[in-house]
């Protein structure tokens, strides 16, 4: 039950910058239409579209865009079809970066993609290169305050999941993949309000890094990548030490 790993806190401070800044809704409007585009816009029948509602609503994402990305991800709206790509690449220092992307137009994707490794001392590599440094798990989040670690611990085991760990914000809950839903359900049902749930790709053997130009840089790219528009999540090999990560963040 120890805190959040390094890579956790990165992810997750970006994900407060993004909600301060309105980016988040993008990314929840990117998730709702590719759940509706594969499994169709009624979220009763489609699980994975109830998960992305349940998400974007936890963050208080007005109903308007819920219905509009919705619409867009059944063809009800013009535009193009909506393409669910993973990009893999590298950055300073030998970290790999998976880049999951929902775009209409794959050319210009690949395009910018590419450039925001390039400008950013990175590369971009080829399908399989970097995918094999990750497993993919369940990932539940939850308040600190509806809960004490102690008990969820108890209640999250129970339910099947893998792993709780905890920061002053939220407790993360991880689980196999295939149980995520499962597991989600079990707690749901137990009275616990869910910040949210997903996918996530934890790397199996973290890179740590102690130098501060390679982690600025490393950390460049990471927000070039997670800015980019059509992005839906980024994920890293990467973690850096405490007191570097800190100064980053505050500079």
């Amino acid at each position: 039950m120890s805190g959040h790993n390094k890579w956790s806190k990165i992810k997750h401070i970006k994900a407060k910058e993004d909600a301060k800044k309105g980016k988040l809704f993008s990314k929840f409007a990117h998730e709702i239409a590719i759940a509706a585009r594969d499994g169709g816009g009624d979220a009763n029948l489609n699980p994975r579209l109830r998960q992305a509602i349940d998400n974007s609503k936890s963050q208080s994402m007005p109903k308007d865009n819920i219905d509009r990305a919705i619409k867009k991800g059944t063809g009800e709206l013009d535009g193009g079809t909506i393409e669910e790509i993973t990009y893999e690449g590298f950055g300073a220092g030998g970290v790999g970066l998976l880049v999951q992307v929902a775009t209409d137009n794959k050319n210009r994707s690949v395009a910018d993609i590419r450039s925001a490794f390039n400008k950013n001392n990175g590369n971009l590599g080829t399908a399989g290169t970097v995918a094999h440094l990750f497993e993919q798990k369940g990932e539940i989040l939850i308040d600190v305050d509806l809960i004490s670690e102690e008990d969820l611990f108890e209640k999250a085991l129970e339910a099947g999941a893998d792993d709780v760990s905890s920061d002053d914000d939220e407790h993360m809950i991880l689980t196999a993949a295939d149980q995520l839903n499962s597991v989600a359900a079990t707690l749901r049902d137990g009275g616990l309000q869910l910040k949210s749930q997903g996918l996530v790709f934890i790397p199996k053997t973290p890179i740590e890094i102690t130098d501060a130009s390679i982690a600025s840089q490393v950390l460049r790219l990471y927000q070039a990548l997670d800015d980019y528009d059509d992005t839906i999540s980024v994920f890293g090999t990467f973690e850096i030490s405490e007191d570097i990560l800190a100064t980053l963040m505050a500079s």
